[in-house]
């Protein structure tokens, strides 16, 4: 019990530090601009060693992108027996639109889209974790498809058209709740808003543009 209790006590500090960490760098990026602020400024400001950051944040760019990719691949992998890929994901974004929002910083949330704007080298690297992470799905996709083989099957059109609308349907709903909270919406109606949305954003993945929200 006692490891235990020491194992989770550090576990504890790692994540602490690793957020003051990201704190910290999103604080002076919003206050000075991404390319102007350096690595060894933000592991001075927030108390730590650059080796330390760097075992948190392998990269500069991680500072602000850590999280942006959603891992849709590992969802459909992952996703139990008789579930669809198309099922798995609904209820994986469905839980998240339905989580307790009221621990979530709206202004931190903001200025971290603000900075991601701002710079053209993040937008360069949004662009390429997006890219990655349909690769990924559209490959889990067509693994999907046929469960028997050992061998993982090379992604084809309709795994890759597929892969490209849910992931363009996920950034549009992300997108969609970004512009409500800039345009001031209270942080409750918002989510609530959100869950609406992931309904709508999957019917219409599943039974297609032309057919009614609420019909099969």
């Amino acid at each position: 019990m006692f490891f235990a209790v020491m194992a989770g006590l550090r576990e504890r500090k790692k994540e602490q530090t690793r957020r003051r960490i990201a704190e910290v760098a999103l604080r002076l990026f919003a206050e000075r601009g991404y390319d102007a602020v350096t690595v060894n400024e933000i592991a001075e400001a927030a108390g730590v060693a650059k080796v330390t950051l760097f075992s948190y944040f392998p990269s500069k760019d991680c500072l602000v992108l850590d999280g942006v990719k959603d891992d849709m691949a590992r969802i459909v992998a992952e996703r139990g027996a008789g579930v669809t890929p198309l099922a798995a994901l609904r209820a994986h974004y469905r839980a998240l639109a339905a989580a307790d929002t009221q621990e979530l910083d709206v202004e931190a949330l903001m200025a971290r889209v603000r900075v991601i704007s701002a710079s053209p080298a993040l937008l360069t690297a949004v662009q390429q974790a997006y890219t990655e992470e349909r690769e990924d799905l559209a490959a889990a996709l067509a693994a999907a498809r046929d469960p028997g083989t050992t061998a993982s099957p090379a992604p084809d059109l309709a795994a890759r058209v597929m892969a490209a609308q849910i992931t363009a349907t996920v950034t549009t709903l992300q997108e969609t709740f970004f512009a409500r909270l800039a345009a001031g919406a209270p942080l409750a109606e918002a989510g609530r808003a959100l869950a609406e949305d992931v309904e709508l954003a999957f019917d219409l993945l599943e039974h297609g543009h032309d057919t009614e929200r609420g019909t099969s």
